[in-house]
C-alpha cells in the first residue's frame, strides 16, 4: 500500500467506541481545559466520538474583539489547528456553513507533509463561541478575523488560501480588503474557491435557507430542530459532526450565523469585481454533483469572472464529489491544489496535451479540468479546399 492510499485509510478509519466525558478532564490554574487547547468548553459536555474529541484536544484558542459595531467590541474565542512545518509553503483554510474547520480533517494528510496547514472555526461554529444573545456575525467581521489570524496568531508573510461554502464569501471580503492596500503585510500566494453560494441568483436554496432568514419561521425552524435528538451513534463521521455541532449549541447559533445570506445578497457582485482584477493566480473547483449550489454558479464565476483574466486561472470538476469536496474526495482535491502549486496550469495554446495527458490515467473520481473558452477559428493546414458545391480533391 502506498503512502497516499494509507494516508487515506488512516483518516478515515474509526477510533475507539464509546463516550467521552470532557467535563472531567484535567483543567489549568484558569480554568481552562487541559492539553494543547486553551479554550473553556461547556461543563460537563460529553463527546460521543473520538474523533470530535482528539480534534478539539488538539487545537488551541485565541480571543478575537469583533469589529462590527453592533457586537459593541464583544470577544469571542476562536478554535484552530495548525499541520506540518511551519517552513513549508503555508496553506490557510476557510471552511463553510453550518460546519468547521474539521470539514478537512481526512483533505488534510494528504498535504501536511510538505505544506504548513492553519485552519480555524469562526465564531458560531466548531469548537468556537457562539453567542446567541443578539450577537451579529457578519463575513466582514470574519474577514478581518482571518486578516488577524495570519499576521498575529500564526505570522504568516505569504501564503495560499483556500475556501468554501460560506468561507468562499468570506475569503471574497478578505480579498478585497487585501486589494484595497497599498503597503500589504503578507502575500497571498494562490486562491482556491470551492463550491459554494457565490452567486446567489443561480443557488437552489433549500426551503429552510430561506426560512431561517424569516423573523418568525426562523426562530421556529431551530426549535424544531433543537427539539431532536442528539446523534450519539452511527459511523464515526456522524457522531463526529453531532457532537461539534452539540458543542456550545451549534444549532441555536445557526439562526444568528445563517443570516450570511443577507450578507451575501448585498454584496456579491461588488466581490465578484474585485476577483475579477485580482492579480492572483485563482483555482475555482467543484463537485459535479452539488444540488445546493450546482455547477451552474461554477460555470457562471469561471467564464463571466475569470476565463478572460490574464493571471493564471483554471476551472476544475470533481465528477464523483457532491458540496463537500473534501470530504467526499480528499485525495482528489488535495491533488488539485498540489498541481496548481507545484507542476502549474499550461499556457492556452498548451493546455490540449494537457488535458490528454490528465485523461490518460484518469478514474471515475479524477478531477476534470475545464480549459480556456479563448475563441479563434480552426484552420486545418494542408486540408482539401470547400465550397459549398463541393471538395476539390
Amino acid at each position: 500500500m502506498d503512502r497516499r492510499s494509507f494516508l487515506k485509510l488512516a483518516a478515515a478509519s474509526p477510533a475507539l467506541a464509546g463516550p467521552v466525558d470532557a467535563g472531567g478532564s484535567e483543567r489549568n490554574a484558569e480554568g481552562y481545559a487541559g492539553g494543547t487547547g486553551i479554550g473553556s468548553q461547556p461543563p460537563g459536555f460529553t463527546f460521543y466520538s473520538p474523533l470530535a474529541e482528539a480534534w478539539y484536544r488538539a487545537g488551541e484558542h485565541f480571543e478575537w474583539t469583533s469589529t462590527t459595531p453592533n457586537n459593541e467590541g464583544r470577544r469571542v474565542r476562536v478554535f484552530y489547528r495548525t499541520f506540518g512545518n511551519r517552513a513549508n509553503p503555508a496553506l490557510v483554510i476557510l471552511h463553510g456553513y453550518p460546519t468547521s474547520s474539521f470539514d478537512f480533517r481526512e483533505m488534510i494528510p494528504f498535504l501536511e507533509e510538505d505544506y504548513f496547514v492553519a485552519v480555524l472555526d469562526f465564531p458560531g461554529f466548531g469548537f468556537s463561541d457562539k453567542p446567541q444573545d443578539g450577537y451579529s456575525y457578519m463575513l466582514e467581521d470574519d474577514a478581518k478575523l482571518v486578516d488577524h489570524f495570519v499576521r498575529e496568531i500564526v505570522g504568516l508573510s505569504r501564503f495560499n488560501l483556500l475556501t468554501h461554502d460560506r468561507g468562499g464569501s468570506v475569503g471574497f471580503a478578505f480579498l478585497g480588503n487585501y486589494l484595497a492596500l497599498e503597503e500589504k503585510a503578507y502575500e497571498i500566494t494562490y486562491h482556491f474557491i470551492s463550491n459554494g453560494g457565490l452567486f446567489l441568483p443561480l443557488a437552489n436554496l433549500s426551503r429552510g435557507q430561506y426560512d431561517i432568514q424569516h423573523a418568525v419561521r426562523g426562530p421556529e425552524l431551530i426549535r424544531r430542530q433543537q427539539a431532536r435528538p442528539r446523534v450519539t451513534e452511527g459511523t464515526p463521521q456522524q457522531v463526529a459532526y453531532a457532537d461539534i455541532q452539540a458543542f456550545n449549541d451549534g444549532i441555536g447559533a445557526r439562526l444568528y450565523v445563517g443570516k450570511y445570506l443577507l450578507e451575501r445578497t448585498a454584496n456579491e457582485y461588488r466581490w465578484l469585481d474585485n476577483l475579477r482584477e485580482s492579480p492572483i493566480p485563482t483555482a475555482l473547483i467543484w463537485g459535479l454533483l452539488d444540488t445546493v449550489n450546482p455547477p451552474r454558479i461554477g460555470n457562471h464565476i469561471w467564464y463571466n469572472y475569470l476565463d478572460k483574466r490574464p493571471v493564471e486561472s483554471s476551472y476544475w470538476l470533481l465528477p464523483t464529489a457532491n458540496h463537500y469536496l473534501q470530504r467526499d474526495e480528499p485525495e482528489e482535491m488535495a491533488g488539485i491544489v498540489r498541481t496548481c502549486l507545484e507542476v502549474g496550469i499550461p499556457a492556452p495554446e498548451d493546455e490540449n496535451a494537457f488535458m490528454r495527458t490528465l485523461a490518460r490515467n484518469r478514474t471515475a473520481a479524477s478531477p476534470v479540468y475545464m480549459g480556456r473558452s479563448i475563441i479563434e477559428n480552426i484552420y486545418f493546414p494542408g486540408a482539401v479546399a470547400y465550397s459549398p458545391d463541393g471538395y476539390r480533391f
